[in-house]
């Protein structure tokens, strides 16, 4: 009976270490899950973009969008965005009304949210486009604002 119980007690833990194995290296190997953003700085996705010779793909919001929320539980979920954009640009999430919010939304004239925009490295503006998203139609957006 000791051997029987010895010999399940066995298999119980070599599965667990098994599992756990697996799911440690499924985390490491994992593609990314979201666009990963900057959140509220423009100054630090300037200098990054200059590092880093990419454009700026700017996710202007507001925090009571609707819409704004929508694309951040969607669109820029999407394993196909995220890893595009996450390949392509220094993405940056500003809350418009907050922080350097409101005086970029002065300089930039934005008028509705959510608005995205796609900056040189240098911060000029190279595309934008207002409104929700599809996660195709955002690759697009972004393929055709490198391509200028």
């Amino acid at each position: 009976m000791k051997k029987i119980l010895h010999a399940q007690y066995f298999i119980i833990t070599l599965v667990f270490a098994l599992t756990t194995a697996a799911k440690a290296q499924e985390g490491l190997s994992k593609p990314s899950t979201q666009i990963n953003f900057i959140e509220n700085s423009w100054t630090d996705a300037l200098k990054q973009a200059a590092r880093q010779n990419k454009y700026i793909f700017v996710d202007a919001y507001a925090s009571w969008c609707g819409p704004c929320k929508m694309l951040k539980a969607t669109t820029f979920k999407n394993n196909k965005v995220a890893d595009f954009y996450n390949d392509n640009f220094v993405n940056v999430a500003i809350d418009m009304e907050k922080g350097q919010g409101p005086a970029l939304a002065a300089e930039w004239g934005l008028q509705a949210y959510p608005t995205m925009i796609i900056f040189t490295s240098k911060g000029k503006p190279v595309s934008g486009t207002v409104g929700y998203i599809r996660p195709n139609d955002l690759i697009k957006f972004g393929k055709q604002a490198l391509n200028k």
